[in-house]
C-alpha cells in the first residue's frame, strides 16, 4: 500500500512538472510483424513523441541511463561508477555550455522537436512509474537530451582516452590491437548492372547498451520519412534512408583533440604561464550525489579551467585539453537536417553547419550521385608543432581558435570508378583511380593505414567490371579474410610452423595451415584461429616494440589454446560456432564472424571456455534507389525489443546469424496494411 501511495505521489509531481502540449490520439505507432516502430504524426515533434514512447516501450532502462548521465546525475543511480562520467561533464563544462547556446544557436523547429521527444518520454514515466530508474531525473528536459549528445561526442572525439592518459601517465594512450570499426558502400550506375544506386549502411556498434542500434520508421507530413537506426535518448535516425537519399557513418581518427602541458608557477600551483605572463586557473567545484551502500552522500571535487580548456592537475604535471566537440551543441540538429535533406544541395547544406565533431560519411540518392567524406571539426594548426605529441601550453602558438571550412575535409564525389567506401581506413583512399583527395596539412592528423576489411574490399570489387545487387550483397556479408593480413602485429608466424617440427601442437598447426580464412561458423580454422587472436590480444604489449609475432611465441600460444581446449571441450577440432556464441537472455546459438573481416564479430569471454559476441555487423540496412523509389531491407542483431518477455527480443538472431534480410517500407500504405498492431502512445 505505501509503495502505491509513493508511485501515485511521484506520478503526479512528474505531471505537474509536464505541460500537456501534444495530442498522443493523432500520434499512431505501427508495429510490423518483427515490432519495429513506425512512428506516424502529424508534425516532426508529434512523431519524436511517438518515438520516444515507442523506444521506451523496448528499452526504457538503457534510454534513462543514457540521460540521467546527460543530466549529470549517473552517480546518483550507479554509485562511484557514475561519478567517473559525472565529474567529466562538469569538467567539461557542458551544462554551462548548453546554457549558454541553447536559445541561441539552436533553431525553433528543432527545439520544439527536442520538446516532442521529452513529452513522450515523460509521458512513458509517468504512465509507467515502476519502470523509472531515478525519480529525481524526471521529468526529462530538452537541455538534457543536448548535454547527453555533447558528452558522447566529446568521448567520440577522445575525452574519455585524453583523461585517463593523463591520469595513468601515459600520454598519449596507445590502443595498439583495436580493430573493431564499420563499413560503408556507394555504388552509382556506372558500377552497377542495373544502373541502379546501392547503399550499404552498416556501422559496427556494440551489440547492445547506450550505442546500440534501435531501428526506428519516422514519418509526418512535414516531409520527414525516414527508415534507420539511432542510439537510445536520439530524437532523429542517426543513419538511414528516406524517399530520395541515405547515408552511412563510420569512425575516423583526424586529430580531434590536443593536451597542453601547462608551465606552473613554482610558488603557486593554481597559475600558469602564458605569453610571459601568469595567469590563475579557473577552480570551481563540481557537486556530485554518489549512491554508496544505497545512501546517497554528497561529495564535492574541485575541477580546474586555462585559457585552453579543461585542466587537470596531477603529480606528473598540469594538463589542459582542447577539442571542437565542446564548443558546439548543433550535433543532433545537423543529424535532423540529413534526415530532412530531399538531395545532395541540401545535405551539403546541413554538413557545412561543421557541427558533427567527427565520423565518415558514405552517400548515395536517387540521382545518382555518391560521395565520400571523412567529416569533422579539425582546428586550424600551427605547422611549427608536433600536434601529435603533448603540446607546450604557454604560448598562444598552441591556442588554436578556428576551423577547417568542409572544403579542407578530405572527400569524393561522383568519382569516374562508379563507388566510393570506407572501412575506417584512410579516407585518401575512398575509391579506384584519381579521384581520391589528397592530403592537404598533415596537422589535421588524418590516418592512412589500411586494415583488413579494406584489402578485402579492394580485392572482391576488382574482381567486378559491374555489380548486381546480389554481387553487392556477398560483398557486404563477406567473412574471409584478404589473402595478406593486416593487423597492427605481423602474424604470420602462427602459420608457417611445421607440424612435424612441434608434435604436440600438430593438429593446431595442420588446422591453421588448411584454413581457407573464412570466419563461417562451420570452420574448424576459424575456431583455432579466434582461439589464437584472442590470446595474441591478451599479451599484445609483448609485441609493442617489434609489432611482430616471432615463431617460439607462435608456438607458445598454440600450447596455451590447446591446453584450454582440451580442459573445456575435450578435443581441439572445435568449430568456430562451437567456440562463439550469440547470446541474449537463455538463448545461444553459433556465431560466424571473426575480428576485421568484412562482416566481422567481436567477443568477449562467456562461459566454459566459449566466448559471446559483443560487437560487430550490428544493425544492417541494405538500400536500392530506383525510379519508383527505394527498396530497403534490414537485420537487426537480435530484434526490436531489449525486454526479455517480448517476443521481438530474439526473433531476428537467426536471421542475423545466417545473413538474412527482411524487407522494410517508407510506403505508409503498406505499412498500415501489413501493421500487426496500431495504436497511440498513451
Amino acid at each position: 500500500m505505501i509503495k502505491q501511495i509513493f508511485l501515485f505521489a511521484f506520478t503526479l509531481i512528474l505531471f505537474s512538472k509536464s505541460k500537456a502540449q501534444f495530442d498522443a490520439t493523432k500520434i499512431d505507432i505501427v508495429r510490423d510483424k518483427y515490432g519495429v516502430p513506425h512512428i506516424f504524426g502529424k508534425t516532426d515533434p508529434d512523431v519524436a513523441y511517438g518515438l520516444a514512447w515507442a523506444h521506451a516501450e523496448d528499452d526504457f532502462k538503457t534510454i534513462q541511463q543514457s540521460l540521467i548521465a546527460g543530466k549529470a546525475m549517473l552517480s546518483k543511480y550507479q554509485g562511484k561508477k557514475g561519478a567517473q562520467i559525472d565529474y567529466i561533464i562538469h569538467l567539461l563544462r557542458i551544462p554551462e555550455l548548453v546554457e549558454e547556446k541553447y536559445d541561441t544557436d539552436l533553431s525553433p523547429d528543432f527545439k520544439r522537436l527536442l520538446e516532442g521527444y521529452c513529452a513522450g518520454l515523460n509521458a512513458y514515466a509517468k504512465k509507467h512509474p515502476e519502470e523509472v530508474l531515478l525519480k529525481s531525473a524526471f521529468p526529462i528536459t530538452p537541455k538534457d537530451m543536448v548535454q547527453y549528445s555533447v558528452l558522447q561526442l566529446c568521448i567520440l572525439s577522445g575525452a574519455d582516452g585524453a583523461l585517463a592518459s593523463i591520469y595513468g601517465g601515459t600520454v598519449p594512450l596507445l590502443e595498439n590491437f583495436k580493430t573493431a570499426g564499420s563499413n560503408a558502400i556507394a555504388v552509382n550506375s556506372h558500377k552497377s548492372v542495373d544502373g541502379q544506386v546501392y547503399l550499404d549502411i552498416n556501422a559496427h556498434q556494440p551489440l547492445e547498451g547506450p550505442v546500440a542500434f534501435y531501428e526506428a520508421h519516422l514519418c509526418s507530413e512535414e516531409g520527414w520519412n525516414i527508415l534507420g537506426a539511432n542510439f537510445p535518448g536520439a530524437p532523429i535516425i542517426l543513419h538511414g534512408c528516406n524517399e530520395n537519399l541515405g547515408w552511412a557513418h563510420t569512425v575516423n581518427a583526424p586529430d580531434k583533440l590536443d593536451i597542453y602541458q601547462l608551465e606552473i608557477n613554482p610558488t603557486n600551483k593554481l597559475q600558469y604561464q602564458f605569453d610571459g605572463k601568469w595567469e590563475t586557473l579557473e577552480e570551481r567545484s563540481a557537486k556530485l550525489k554518489v549512491k554508496i551502500s544505497g545512501i546517497v552522500i554528497p561529495i564535492s571535487k574541485k575541477t580546474y579551467w586555462s585559457k585552453y580548456g579543461p585542466t587537470i592537475i596531477t603529480t606528473r604535471g598540469t594538463f589542459s585539453i582542447r577539442m571542437p566537440a565542446q564548443m558546439d551543441i548543433r550535433g543532433l540538429e545537423q543529424w535532423y537536417r540529413f534526415n530532412k535533406a530531399k538531395n545532395f544541395t541540401e545535405f551539403k547544406s546541413a554538413l557545412n553547419m561543421l557541427a558533427i565533431p567527427g565520423y565518415n560519411i558514405v552517400y548515395a540518392d536517387r540521382f545518382d550521385t555518391i560521395f565520400y567524406i571523412s567529416n569533422g571539426r579539425i582546428p586550424m594548426r600551427d605547422p611549427q608543432y608536433n600536434w601529435k605529441g603533448t603540446l607546450p601550453g604557454n604560448t598562444s602558438k598552441t591556442l588554436w581558435t578556428s576551423l577547417h571550412p568542409l572544403a579542407d575535409l578530405p572527400q569524393v564525389l561522383q568519382p569516374q570508378s562508379g563507388f566510393v567506401y570506407n572501412t575506417n581506413h584512410s579516407p585518401f583512399h575512398a575509391t579506384d583511380g584519381p579521384d581520391n583527395a589528397v592530403m592537404k596539412d598533415i596537422t589535421m592528423g588524418y590516418e592512412t593505414l589500411e586494415n583488413n576489411r579494406s584489402l578485402r574490399f579492394a580485392e572482391l570489387i576488382a574482381t567486378h567490371d559491374k555489380l548486381s545487387y546480389e554481387d553487392f550483397k556477398k560483398i557486404k556479408f563477406d567473412r574471409k579474410y584478404p589473402t595478406k593480413f593486416a593487423f597492427p602485429f605481423n602474424i604470420d608466424s602462427i602459420f608457417l610452423l611445421n607440424p612435424k617440427t612441434h608434435p604436440d601442437i600438430a593438429d593446431l598447426i595442420t588446422q591453421l595451415n588448411k584454413w581457407d580464412k573464412n570466419a563461417t561458423a562451420e570452420s574448424i580454422g576459424a575456431g583455432t584461429f579466434l582461439m589464437a587472436y584472442d590470446s595474441l590480444r591478451s599479451k599484445r604489449n609483448q609485441f609493442l616494440q617489434t609489432k611482430m609475432l616471432f615463431s617460439n611465441q607462435a608456438v607458445q600460444v598454440l600450447t596455451e589454446i590447446k591446453a584450454d581446449m582440451l580442459n573445456n571441450f575435450g578435443r581441439t577440432d572445435l568449430q568456430l560456432g562451437e567456440i562463439q556464441k550469440l547470446v541474449r537472455g537463455d538463448k545461444a546459438i553459433p556465431q560466424p564472424g571473426l575480428p576485421d573481416v568484412l562482416a566481422p564479430m567481436y567477443s568477449i569471454p562467456y562461459k566454459n571456455g566459449m566466448v559471446k559476441g559483443n560487437q560487430g555487423d550490428a544493425y544492417v540496412e541494405l538500400v536500392r534507389f530506383t525510379k519508383d523509389g527505394p527498396i530497403i531491407e534490414t537485420i537487426n542483431t537480435y530484434g526490436a525489443s531489449s525486454k526479455n518477455d517480448s517476443q521481438h527480443y530474439t526473433d531476428q538472431m537467426e536471421m542475423y546469424t545466417h545473413q538474412q534480410t527482411k524487407k522494410m517500407t517508407l510506403n505508409k500504405k503498406e505499412v498500415y496494411d501489413n501493421a500487426e498492431k496500431v495504436y497511440h502512445p498513451e
